[in-house]
């Protein structure tokens, strides 16, 4: 069994949904190592957050972004949690939405992803800055 583990940083992007697989696999080339097995990305922060899908046609995004954004508004009356910003907690309500991690099989050295997959970093603020993402692959 072998076990990497690999922090990284992602540049700042704009609120929105980024597809980040071509980054975390130019970073991350261990996977090569590894015959059968799984890859974990976890994002160290709270406002931001990870989920796969759609790698092909960019309204996919487009979509969520807007649909997200009516799911769950800003400036809202009840929310208390303002004082980083009207994006700030409807950013962590997002975030707890999708998820802090996926998994990713590992296959001959690959991501066994589908077809029309890819890793999006979902970006909930408005100016998030760089984001970390701690990558664990295991297998044989």
């Amino acid at each position: 069994m072998k076990f990497f583990q690999k922090e990284i940083r992602l540049p700042a992007y704009s609120r929105g949904f980024h597809l980040v697989t071509s980054q975390i696999l130019s970073q991350f080339t261990e996977l090569q190592e590894i015959e059968v097995g799984q890859l974990q990305v976890f994002i160290k922060h709270t406002s931001a957050s990870l989920t796969i899908n759609e790698n092909a046609d960019p309204t996919v995004r487009q979509d969520f972004e807007s649909h997200f954004n009516k799911m769950v508004p800003e400036n809202m009356p009840y929310y208390i949690h303002t004082y980083e910003g009207s994006d700030d907690m409807p950013a962590h309500i997002k975030a707890s939405l999708l998820s802090t991690s996926v998994q990713i099989p590992i296959s001959k050295g690959k991501l066994n992803l589908g077809t029309w997959q890819g890793i999006y970093l979902c970006e909930h603020r408005n100016y998030g800055g760089s984001r970390k993402l701690v990558l664990t692959a295991f297998g044989s």
